[in-house]
């Protein structure tokens, strides 16, 4: 049993101030795992307090040491990635084989990124008129992270943050926070000053008190469009800058001119990855008319291959939702959608009984979906994909923008410049053409209800400056 007792701040673990704990869960047993706190106001105003004090020599300090200092988390995080991977799969219950994968792959390979590009800012001196433009940190952030990719969603945060030269707290997910203390652990070793990182725990009213901070100048977060609306209501009362990473309902269009024998399975993955549980995922997908029992065939044969099973064991595709509240809400949804009218085509079916203990879902594919149905424009979050059709390239780009995300969207043709134009008319934060691989050297991030702002690389980093003119007569 892990017990979390306090937070690191200042350079050093410390007791909550509250007495409350919250237990942690593993979602394919059912079983408590370990405690983390509660958390309460005293903990933030320490935590941001001491970012503050913090603050003004962190940005002082060369670029060229805090990038040596972050190069060295990195190196711990590898060090440390096949226990990270352990963790993250017994909270949340991703399989241990999409762990190493994934949840430690991804923040690896944006730590190099991330790097790269703030070695490249370092080098730039921007000149206008008259005027010299320098980036200024943004001071004080706020990081609240999510449960689905815990590790990834905290180095997409405070690393560029860091980089920048601003001070950090971060507030991970109550399901996920044990990979955040290794995290805290890590950077601790890898020489990052007192006061620069602090972490605390605790729920939503945690995150609350964080955003409500008088001292708090940015917050970053992600998670559900409503928290984000809430925390963007309460960040531009006090003129707090914002980016919000927040729900999707994306896209994925399937031209007439594709191979569907072999797009097919590639899109059950682009929806079922992570049980389903990832913003970008590709859960409307919207395939040419005439093709659409050709499609529902193709989907029954290959989900097999998408079947839940113990998340421990290497070959496992797709393990539990990360807690049984999740599954509840998720199964609600497809029940919802088949009063509605909607169809399963492929899955569904019951699951065995050596996983009745664990928050499973047989992954589900609905047919007969129309825009106007719940299941259609709500994000679910869970093994679901819809079937929706359409009757060409210019009604598939409208079916795709007839939503009130747009944070990610796919396009397959056999014709990559016919899948660019349609792309084009999309209104999404990303396009990924032919099952293309997430590129972390590229802006992430929403549009309409699916956010503000954008995370990775270059752009990333730039969301933590504020720009500032020093102009000669």
């Amino acid at each position: 049993m892990r017990e979390i007792k306090g937070g690191y701040i200042d350079g050093r673990w410390t007791e909550s101030a509250a007495s409350g704990r919250i237990d942690v869960t593993n979602p394919a047993t059912g079983q408590v795992i370990g405690r983390a706190p509660l958390g309460c106001k005293d903990d933030v105003a320490f935590a941001v307090a001491a970012a503050s004090n913090a603050f003004a020599d962190w940005a002082a300090l060369p670029v060229a040491e805090r990038i040596a200092i972050l190069r060295r988390a990195r190196d711990g995080i590898a060090a440390r990635g096949e226990e990270m991977a352990t963790l993250i799969t017994e909270q949340m219950g991703t399989p241990i084989g999409f762990s190493k994968a994934a949840q430690i792959g991804l923040p690896l390979r944006n730590f190099d990124v991330t790097l790269a590009a703030m070695e490249d800012i370092a080098g730039e001196e921007v000149s206008l008129g008259r005027s010299r433009i320098v980036r200024d940190p943004v001071g004080v952030v706020a990081a609240i992270t999510p449960w689905n990719f815990p590790l990834h969603q905290i180095v997409a945060k405070v690393v560029p943050a860091l980089l920048a030269g601003c001070t950090v707290v971060l507030k991970p997910s109550e399901l996920t926070p044990f990979d955040a203390a290794v995290f805290a652990e890590i950077l601790h070793d890898a020489g990052v000053p007192a006061g620069v990182f602090n972490l605390i725990f605790g729920g939503a009213d945690t995150g609350a008190a964080l955003v409500e901070h008088r001292d708090v100048d940015m917050v970053s977060f992600t998670g559900s469009t409503r928290a984000g609306r809430s925390i963007a209501a309460v960040a531009g009362g006090k003129l707090k800058k914002v980016s919000l990473e927040l729900g999707g309902k994306s896209a994925n269009i399937l031209l007439d001119d594709v191979d569907f024998d072999k797009v097919v399975p590639a899109v059950l993955g682009q929806c079922f990855v992570n049980a389903g549980q990832t913003c970008a995922a590709l859960t409307r997908l919207i395939v040419p008319a005439r093709h659409k029992e050709r499609v529902e065939q193709l989907a029954a044969q290959f989900i097999e291959a998408w079947q839940p099973g113990d998340p421990s064991q290497p070959d496992t595709p797709m393990g539990p939702l990360a807690s049984s509240t999740q599954q509840a809400r998720v199964k609600r949804k497809v029940a919802v959608a088949q009063i509605e009218g909607a169809r399963i085509v492929a899955g569904g079916g019951e699951l065995p009984e050596s996983l009745s203990d664990g928050a499973y879902m047989a992954p589900v594919v609905l047919s007969d979906v129309h825009p106007d149905m719940e299941i259609a424009r709500e994000e679910v979050f869970g093994p679901v994909l819809c079937i929706l059709t359409h009757e060409g390239d210019e009604d598939a780009a409208r079916m795709a923008n007839d939503s009130e995300y747009g944070l990610s969207g796919g396009v397959w043709s056999a014709d990559e410049e016919r899948a660019v134009a349609v792309a084009r008319r999309m209104r999404t934060g990303q396009v990924v053409l032919n099952g293309a691989m997430l590129d972390l050297e590229a802006p992430f991030g929403g549009v309409k209800q699916s956010g503000l702002g954008r995370e990775y690389g270059r752009h990333g980093i730039e969301e933590f400056f504020n720009l500032k003119a020093i102009t000669r007569p």
